[in-house]
């Protein structure tokens, strides 16, 4: 998941109270699809650092509830007011995501360098979705080989 850090950075979210964040303002159906049909509360996720000098994963967090509207979709001072989505039909959708683990940052040039990450999403050449899914083993890999090596 990314978040640009002058908006919510891993600081921000450790923190919030009981390190968890509302992950509000995704504003792209696929990214929000992954939200609402198969984020699960307890999975991981790669908090990640974008839109930033230096890009890259930040922290470990996990999904600490099921998909609910995004209430900045609502309220008309918001950015991310959506006047075409109504309270019986809300077109957006949020989870809340909980930091567990402030990690060193693993830049992306870094993930670009390896081979085991080659078909990973975020890596893909114009890829600009703000939630992605993470195959069980780019995670095992980023985890155990480039956290633990960094950390």
């Amino acid at each position: 998941m990314k978040s640009e850090p002058d908006e919510v950075s891993v600081d921000d979210a450790l923190a919030a109270s009981l390190q968890t964040v509302a992950w509000t303002g995704v504003r792209n159906y696929q990214a929000r699809n992954f939200m609402r049909d198969s984020m699960r509360i307890g999975d991981g996720v790669l908090f990640y650092h974008s839109s930033c000098p230096q890009p890259g994963i930040a922290g470990i967090a996990e999904v600490a509830s099921t998909a609910y509207p995004d209430p900045t979709q609502f309220d008309k001072k918001s950015p991310y007011y959506d006047p075409q989505s109504d309270q019986e039909h809300p077109r957006w959708m949020l989870v809340d995501v909980k930091v567990t683990q402030k990690t060193p940052l693993i830049p992306l040039s870094t993930l670009r360098e390896q081979e085991e990450l080659v078909d990973m999403i975020l890596l893909r050449k114009g890829n600009r979705l703000s939630v992605m899914p993470v195959t069980t083993a780019e995670w095992n890999f980023i985890t155990k080989k480039l956290i633990k090596k960094n950390g």
